[in-house]
């Protein structure tokens, strides 16, 4: 698990993670001298071309350098194969395998450079099969040697400078002094830990304007990122083994779970809203919420009939029908939002495709079917959402008549400000209710702007009482247990399946690093097979008990220490080692303050086998949750596509209309998840 520490740091590769490019190098390698052996053999005896001593030279040096670099590799595979990922005594000698390893690219690359001596200078006369055969092994030479300098780059850990040596007890005085050098290491550690991320965000989002608010976001979100990997030593893989893990133990869960204590949850409301009524309302306003990504969903969603459709209205300018703001010189989001509402331009009161940090795109029409003044927000679509959505913190929020701790996520919370200072300040809602004043106020957004909807429809409740928000898919950490109670009234969040953002909150992404780290220390597997078996699992399913996560007796104590191997940086205590042997939601080691979904939670799933082909049909069932069955992540292959909007607007059109639609590829049965 610990990253390898070679070349006096510690780099982002455990030595357990040389099994696969190792062998693929091998194979390389053994192809390469194969067919150096046949071209000696062609050629021996016989070398009478110009340069023959250069050529016979470099045949005889390119197959022993060759035969050293493989039975080097075949040490690396075999050894880096053994032990576990928490154990890796038996893998102490591949820091040796790998300075053997650098040693042998010296004489290759000699090796290269004679062989392209010879093609430029000495090839002349001989077999053009001999001269192409010598220049692919120059060409592979250099190409392996670049795929070498640019992995080393990859697995560079800005952070990898070795901890300092534990020292044997000393006196009381020293030991005093010895902890004060511990901590300020501690507090340097942490203050390079956010600089690096900062770094990373700031070359991630080079094209973005490096203003004061993004500066800000880019420290807030470092922060944040810095707190949450400092207290573990894991690597990518060892990321990637854990989930395929906690996969399986899932779905073995999940189908041993006896079908006579599944209840089903109500809606915490007093006033109990028909489930037919509320799934047509959502899908009619889907539409809405999926309309405002633009042309990118549009074209999406309609590849063989968008482009044309679009093609005659981007380029045509109506500026004195509505008013756009910002982002839209062609007026193709503008038309692809008109063919998916089935609106008209005179609908529209104000339509915003402005986007920066904190500010995002939404508009204001008229909704004549449902009799609502609509104001749709858009979800994530730029590296400025992003950072929106990753400012994750939390702020006071205080709400008018609401008791309790008034707290929400830092970023979604500035987003509602902008739009409401907007709506009201601009006087876009007294536009709007002047034209239909009859009409009552429905808020709607997939994703960021689900989000933002509901933090939205909390600020204009007390000013439009009657007011409705429909929010799809919203981010899980979203909103303190006193405003959720409070939105209950006017706020429907409808989240499909195992859609991984409405369970994304710091508290669960804390219990999922923790579970992480109880299942990769109990199991004994090596971790090549637990990749090569999670790899099989996602793609060819199988019975889960043939993939079985082999736990040892581990006392419960030993399991709640830091879980260090090898060589690594001191790791700080935290709550994620502790509680170990408790399976229970996050509250139990929460360190950062509990976030939850808006409102009442709608949950739709599908009703049907866990795999299907392709084509076959599926029906979707929906059933009244709440936000406490959503405090924990689901691993699965569909908790990203489960959180698309065009899948949302599928599945909900598909339950309004009873016709089933195909799906490919269909995975898991979800229906564990509105269950208790």
């Amino acid at each position: 698990m610990p990253g390898m520490v070679v070349f006096g740091r510690r780099w982002g590769i455990a030595s357990d993670d040389l099994v696969f490019p190792g062998c693929v190098e091998l194979f390389v390698r053994i192809l390469w001298w194969i067919g150096t052996v046949i071209l000696y053999c062609y050629h021996m005896g016989h070398f009478d071309c110009n340069g023959r001593g250069v050529l016979h030279s470099y045949l005889v040096g390119l197959l022993v350098v060759l035969a050293f670099i493989i039975l080097s590799l075949c040490a690396i595979v075999y050894i880096s194969a053994q032990g576990t990922i928490t154990n890796p005594g038996p893998r102490r000698s591949i820091p040796a395998l790998v300075y053997l390893r650098a040693l042998l690219y010296i004489p290759e690359l000699v090796w290269a450079c004679l062989g392209a001596v010879w093609v430029s200078d000495d090839s002349k006369g001989c077999d053009p099969a001999t001269v192409g055969a010598v220049i692919s092994a120059v060409i592979a030479s250099w190409i392996i040697l670049l795929f070498t300098v640019v992995g080393v780059v990859f697995v560079f850990d800005p952070l990898g400078n070795p901890r300092p040596e534990p020292s044997v007890i000393e006196p009381l005085g020293v030991r005093d002094m010895q902890s004060s050098e511990r901590s300020q290491f501690f507090s340097t550690a942490r203050t390079l830990a956010v600089k690096v991320w900062e770094c990373r965000l700031r070359l991630l989002c080079c094209c973005l304007p490096q203003d004061e608010s993004h500066r800000a976001a880019f420290s807030s979100i470092s922060q944040l990122f810095s707190r949450f990997f400092s207290d573990t030593d894991l690597v990518a893989s060892d990321i990637a083994a854990g989930l395929a893990l906690l996969h399986q133990e899932q779905d073995r869960l999940d189908h041993s779970r006896d079908p006579s204590v599944v209840l089903s949850h109500s809606p915490s409301s007093p006033i109990e809203e028909d489930l037919e009524a509320e799934l047509e309302k959502a899908a009619h306003f889907m539409q809405f919420a999926a309309a405002a990504y633009g042309w990118p969903l549009y074209i999406y969603s309609n590849l063989l009939t968008g482009p044309c459709k679009l093609s005659g209205d981007c380029c045509r300018s109506r500026a004195a029908e509505y008013e756009v703001v910002g982002g839209d010189h062609l007026s193709c989001h503008f038309s692809s939002i008109l063919h998916s509402t089935g609106l008209q331009y005179r609908d529209f009161i104000y339509v915003s495709f402005h986007n920066q940090i904190y500010e995002i795109p939404f508009y204001v029409a008229l909704d004549h079917k449902r009799e609502a003044v609509l104001v749709a927000v858009r979800g994530t679509l730029s590296l400025k959402d992003v950072l929106t959505d990753l400012s994750a913190e939390c702020e006071n929020l205080p709400i008018e008549g609401v008791s309790g701790a008034c707290y929400a996520h830092k970023g979604i919370s500035q987003a509602a400000g902008y739009i409401y200072r907007k709506l009201i300040n601009d006087g876009i809602l007294n536009q709007a209710f002047s034209v239909a004043p009859e009409y009552k106020l429905v808020i709607t957004g997939h994703s960021l702007g689900a989000g933002t909807a509901a933090l939205l429809a909390i600020l204009l409740r007390n000013s439009f009482p009657t007011l409705q928000c429909y929010s799809f898919s919203p981010p899980g950490g979203l909103i303190s247990k006193a405003i959720a109670d409070y939105s209950k009234d006017f706020v429907v969040s409808v989240v499909l399946g195992k859609d991984l953002v409405p369970r994304l909150s710091i508290p669960n992404m804390e219990d999922l690093k923790r579970r992480i780290l109880k299942i990769v220390s109990n199991c004994t597997k090596p971790k090549y097979r637990i990749l090569l078996q999670g790899c099989w699992y996602e793609l060819f399913g199988g019975d889960t008990d043939d993939f079985p996560t082999e736990m040892d007796d581990r006392r419960a104590q030993q399991l709640s220490q830091p879980l260090l191997g090898e060589e690594s940086l001191i790791i700080r205590p935290s709550s994620s080692y502790q509680s170990f042997a408790s399976d229970d939601s996050p509250a139990h080691t929460a360190t950062h303050l509990p976030l939850f979904l808006p409102g009442r939670v709608l949950h739709i799933t599908e009703d049907g086998p866990t795999r299907r082909s392709c084509f076959s049909q599926v029906r979707y069932r929906a059933e009244w949750s709440n936000e406490m069955a959503f405090r924990s992540i689901l691993i699965s292959p569909r908790m990203l596509t489960d959180h698309m909007p065009d899948a949302v607007l599928r599945a909900l059109n598909s339950l309004t209309s009873e016709k089933p639609y195909s799906l490919c590829p269909s995975t898991l049965n979800n229906s564990q998840d509105n269950t208790i």
